[in-house]
Order: C-alpha cells, then structure tokens, then sequence
C-alpha cells in the first residue's frame, strides 16, 4: 500500500559504492604540491559563475518504484527547491539517481561538461521534458490532454516528470506508482527530443588574468542572459588604486553580455592580486545543471523566480619574473580537473602538480588534466613568485552507478574527507550535513600515485595564450 511507503530520497547509493569512495578519496585528494611558504593560498573556484544555492526539502513529489535485477524499490520523485543567496528560489529535479542528496548542501550552477551529463547523448531530450512538463507548463488540464490522461494533481506531474528524466540520466528502469503520474512518464519520454545546453546566467571568460603594472590587463568578458550586470571593483580600490575599466579606460560601474572588462594597475603599484565581481538579477534558465561539492546529488534546473547570480575574476600582477595566472574546471569527459596555466611574465613559470614538474614558458599557456577517480575529492596549492598561491578542491563526480538494489534506508551522508553525515529527517528523508569541522585529507604524492594506478599521468595541452592583448573596445 502507498499509504505504508517510507518515502526515501530518491537519490541514494549503496554500501558497495560508499565502501569503494571510503578507499579512494578517504585517503587521499590529489598530490599536495608545493606550498608558497607562509603565504594563504587563494581558493580559487571552478565554476566560472552563475547562481548559487542552498538544497532545501523536496516540495512536490509522488511515488516511483525502481526495478533491478528482480528488486523494486520505492522513492519518492518530485521537485526541490533550493534558496539562492542574497535572492530567489529554484525549483530542481535530480539526475544521477543513486548517489544521496544531503540537506542544506550548497550548490554552484555548472555546464553538463562538470557533470554526469557529460557524454549523455539525451542530455538534450532531458531539457526539452523540462520545457514541455511541470512546472515550465503549470496548466495541469492542458498536459494532462497532452498525456492522453483523464487529470493531473502537480504531485502526479512532478513525478511522472522526474521519472521520464530518470529514464534519460541514469538509464533506469522506472515507473511511476500512480498510473496517471506514469502516462504522463511514457508521452515526456516518447516525445523527447534533443534541445542544446542552455547558456549560463552569468559567466566571465577568462575568470583570471595576469600581467605587468602600467597596463590594462584583460579583457575579462561577461557572459549573461540579464539586461545587464553591477560591477564590484576590487575592495582595496582606494589603497591600491587599481580600477575597472573598458577599452577605452573609463571607469565601469554596469556591463552587459558581451562587455570586456580591464583591470587598470597604476605603473608604481607593488606586486599584488585583485579581483571583481560581476551581479545581476535574472531567471536562470531551464537545463542548468547544480552540483555540489559535498557529494550531494546532482540537480538539473526546472524553474526560477528573478535571481541573484554573480561572478569572479582576479588579476595578478608583478613589475618582473613569471606573472601567472590560474583557473581549473572540472573535465569529466577526460575524469579529471583541468588546470590551465598562462604565462604573462618575461620569465618561465615552474611548478609542480602531483610530483611532476612543469615550465610554462613566459607568453604561453598550457592546459593539464589532473586524473582522479569518481568521488574522489581533491584538495592541492599551486606556488608561484612574491607569495603566489592558488588553492584548488573540490570532488568528482561524474558518473551514474548502480541499480535498485543500491537504494537504502541509509542516511549517513558521504565519508571523510568531506565528513558529510547525519541522520534522516521527517518529511521528504533527506540526509543531513553534518557539523563537522573535519579538512580534507591530503597525502603526499605517493600514496596519490598507488590510488591512481601506480602512476600519476598528466595530460598536457598547449594553447593558445588567452588574448590579453592591448585594449580595445
């Protein structure tokens, strides 16, 4: 009977899967490299911008039953909702079914490249079920008619939206427990079709520039779907003097898609960082992807109300030497994180990643792709000259796993180093996060190299050096 159904989330992973993470990334992240010293590394995030959010509780939501190798599970399938910070909320359906979702995780809006849509060649029909069903349609009688179905409550049309999307992210055999929640399922599921990745909200490329003071350095361009955007300078403007501007060298307090923006550094400043930030309100659009770095279960963007989202670059600059700048971005078709380092100086830039050395030569730009294991978390610094360091961690999580038999009654959340625990909660059953003030574990290089297969492969790439070039409009 549904009226003796525990409600699990439907985003659980099993013993064997929390049993394999337990050895990888509770030993180790990456190889630490090498530290600058006394001086604080900078954390420098991956995702370029967009929106940030809190998981709240799953709001609307019917009953499904996952089939495997002979065993039906019961979960519940239906909408989040998360709470964006500073403004707005975000209703979400998650993908990635089998890994457990964590209450008040925080989670970053991502392209599908950082996530278990990577290489899913119906990414592009989950987007158009999310287009053609509940909420984006909430005229329940006109999707119902849609369906071939006599009525829709928006707890059988939550469902039977979150099980056709079930179909297409994990490959999952199935079925909504109300019969009108599973033909909704079966026309969203027929009648897909592939759309393209949506844009971010609100991006800047590239989100780290680098060069000599007396210059404008950049540009740094916005990339957004709102009217426009606020420009934050840099906090210490009046001590530093240094200034954002366009082309031309006037002052930037707006911008909109397409701006390109320059860090202005007066000739005499010493060696220094700064960074700006670029706010806008807008409705994040439908397919976005959010993931969080606490192992927390993939979510996949539904609807918005008008919403903060912003964005951050930073510059760096020195009067000689190497000159760096660093970003990183998650690259789950390679299973790995990339790092890209570009050169402005007029000397090579030497450091090391995971016991291996690399020189980037001054005006060149490489692109290595550190290798790491599903769940693994990772967790290194990057040194350079005067007190340069960037600090880069995170987890991977690029892959669907596991079947029915993987959905428990469990809610411990994930192990070290994260240290995500808790106990279930009434209502939608969620595990909580934890209060724990636990750090990532991280090993030398090793231990990294005996997880990683025995040895640590880098995959370098030459680029092209981002243009950063004399400023224009």
């Amino acid at each position: 009977m549904l009226s003796a159904f525990s409600a699990l989330s439907a985003c659980r992973r099993g013993a064997a899967r929390l049993a394999a993470a337990t050895l990888v990334s509770g030993l180790v992240a990456a190889g630490a490299v090498a530290t600058a010293g006394t001086a604080v590394a900078d954390e420098t995030p991956q995702s370029p911008g967009g929106a940030t959010a809190t998981l709240g509780d799953l709001k609307t939501y019917g009953s499904a039953v996952i089939h495997d190798h002979g065993e039906d599970s019961w979960v519940s399938a239906g909408l989040f909702e998360m709470s964006v910070d500073d403004g707005g909320t975000l209703q979400t359906y998650c993908i990635d079914l089998h890994n457990p979702t964590q209450r008040d995780a925080r989670y970053q809006e991502t392209s599908w490249s950082g996530t278990s849509l990577s290489g899913n060649k119906d990414a592009g029909r989950i987007r158009w079920i999310l287009r053609n069903s509940y909420p984006q349609v909430n005229d329940l009688t006109a999707l119902a008619e849609k369906a071939g179905v006599g009525g829709l409550t928006e707890q059988d049309a939550a469902a039977g939206t979150q099980v056709a999307i079930w179909r297409y992210s994990d490959g999952a055999d199935v079925d909504a427990a109300d019969p009108k929640a599973e033909k909704l399922a079966d026309y969203l599921q027929r009648n897909a079709r592939n759309l393209p990745e949506p844009d971010a909200s609100l991006t800047l490329t590239p989100a780290a520039v680098s060069g000599h003071p007396g210059e404008r350095l950049g540009p740094v361009t916005v990339h957004t779907d709102a009217d426009g955007v606020t420009v934050a300078p840099p906090a210490d403007t009046a001590a530093s003097g240094v200034k954002v501007v366009d082309g031309h060298g006037k002052p930037v307090t707006s911008a909109a898609d397409g701006s390109r923006l320059f860090f202005d550094i007066p000739k005499d400043s010493p060696d220094g960082s700064a960074s700006l930030t670029v706010q806008a309100s807008t409705s994040v659009p439908v397919g976005r992807a959010f993931a969080s770095d606490s192992r927390s279960q993939t979510q996949i963007l539904a609807g918005s109300s008008e919403s903060t989202v912003s964005a951050t670059a930073t510059v760096d600059w020195a009067a000689k030497g190497a000159i760096p700048a660093l970003t990183a971005e998650k690259n789950c078709a390679d299973g790995g994180v990339d790092i890209t380092a570009v050169n402005k100086g007029d000397e090579a830039f030497t450091f090391e990643l995971m016991g291996v050395e690399h020189t980037i030569a001054a005006g060149a730009a490489q692109t290595m792709t550190v290798p790491l294991q599903e769940d693994q978390a990772y967790d290194f610094t990057i040194s350079g000259p005067s007190g340069f360091a960037k600090r880069f961690k995170g987890v991977l999580d690029c892959r669907t796993q596991g079947g029915a038999s993987d959905i428990t009654t469990q809610t411990v959340g994930e192990p070290s180093p994260a240290s995500i625990g808790g106990s279930g909660s009434g209502g939608s059953d969620l595990a909580e996060t934890g209060g724990s003030g636990a750090t990532p574990v991280i090993a030398g290089v090793a231990i990294a190299l005996v997880l990683v297969g025995g040895a640590a492969v880098l995959f370098v790439r030459r680029k092209q050096t981002p243009e950063q070039g004399p400023a224009q409009d």
